[in-house]
């Protein structure tokens, strides 16, 4: 089964700064039928103005993405940290038993336009840590291609949960086949562009809970950036 939330369903807000839609309820945005679907709890879709981002704030107990499309943004947090994520870098960070980081758009012209994702994770109190790797598009063209995993697969960075995230790169007759297990949820957004998902179509900003599908089939892209969680099969998030 496959249940689409188009983009224009999500929550959306403009404070000037920063342009932002929200997969799931987050901030000012509160829809008791949008709470995080297994243990992805937000899926921020941010364009951040020049010169601008956000401030100095704190985290604990979460496990937090940040996936750039366009632009370029700085971090620097409480563990010292500082860093530059570009499109292909993959920013992970747990939080843990507590951090505090700022996120920031350095450019004095160009946007940043980034998703930023919360995973609930399995365990609390951790020490903090801050991972980064690069993902050429090479890797993502035409397949999709594991970032992130419980136990470091393929060079992908490490997450405390059972989750694995995947993003792939797809232009016309692309197409690639991902099996699934069939007690497994598995959550898509399209970045960008458009493609097929077992022949239903879906345009930037859409999303689509799956569930009771052993495999998914994803075609007849149009310059489409996507990423898939492949999640335990909870109703909601556990946190």
């Amino acid at each position: 089964m496959i249940e689409i939330r188009k983009a224009g369903e999500r929550g959306h807000f403009n404070f000037g700064w920063l342009d932002t839609w929200h997969s799931f309820s987050f901030g000012h945005y509160r829809d008791p039928k949008q709470q995080g679907f297994s243990d992805l709890l937000v899926i921020n879709d941010d364009v951040v103005q020049p010169g601008m981002g956000f401030g100095t704030h704190p985290h604990r107990d979460m496990e937090i993405f940040t996936y750039i499309l366009s632009g370029a943004l700085e971090h620097k947090d409480s563990m010292g940290t500082g860093s530059i994520i570009r499109p292909g870098d993959v920013q992970m960070m747990s939080a843990g038993s507590g951090i505090q980081h700022s996120e920031f758009n350095p450019s004095k012209a160009e946007l940043v336009h980034l998703l930023q994702i919360w995973i609930v994770p399995d365990r609390r109190g951790v020490a903090p840590r801050y991972q980064q790797v690069n993902f050429d598009a090479s890797e993502k063209r035409g397949k999709l291609r594991l970032i992130i995993s419980p136990d470091s697969a393929d060079g992908s960075l490490n997450v405390y949960q059972d989750v694995r995230v995947y993003a792939g790169l797809f232009n016309g007759e692309e197409s690639f086949d991902l099996a699934l297990a069939a007690d497994r949820y598995v959550y898509v957004h399209v970045a960008r562009g458009a493609l097929e998902v077992n022949g239903v179509r879906l345009v930037a900003g859409d999303g689509a809970r799956v569930r009771r599908e052993t495999a998914l089939n994803f075609s007849k892209g149009e310059n489409t950036e996507v990423l898939v969680w492949d999640l335990r099969p909870n109703e909601l998030p556990g946190y």
